[in-house]
């Protein structure tokens, strides 16, 4: 395949992440859930806020998930508008979101 091309996913209302996310882009039209326990160390998402406001990242299923330079785990966390977010998993169950948090 295309090395520096990333698939995109588009999800036009709420969506929960599945396996066959990783390494995609999800074109997000609302909150988007991230699940506990399905992925990998090392796996990555990225969720392009495709909405003229706030998005919702829900994190509540996940053991730890932290906003990329702090030392809190979060429930969720919010994406600008049009803006971008990558999720990086370090365990099944620990996540750090970076990107263009509110």
């Amino acid at each position: 395949g295309a090395i520096r091309a990333i698939p995109v996913n588009t999800e036009a209302s709420t969506y929960s992440l599945v396996a066959g996310d990783v390494g995609k882009v999800i074109n997000a039209g609302g909150t988007v859930t991230v699940p506990a326990s399905i992925f990998s160390a090392g796996d990555v998402i990225t969720i392009f806020n495709n909405t003229a406001g706030s998005l919702t990242i829900t994190c509540s299923a996940i053991t730890t998930a932290y906003k990329a330079g702090t030392d809190a785990d979060v429930d969720s966390v919010t994406i600008d508008t049009r803006g971008v977010a990558t999720i990086l998993f370090i365990t099944t169950t620990l996540c750090v979101i970076s990107g263009d948090l509110g």
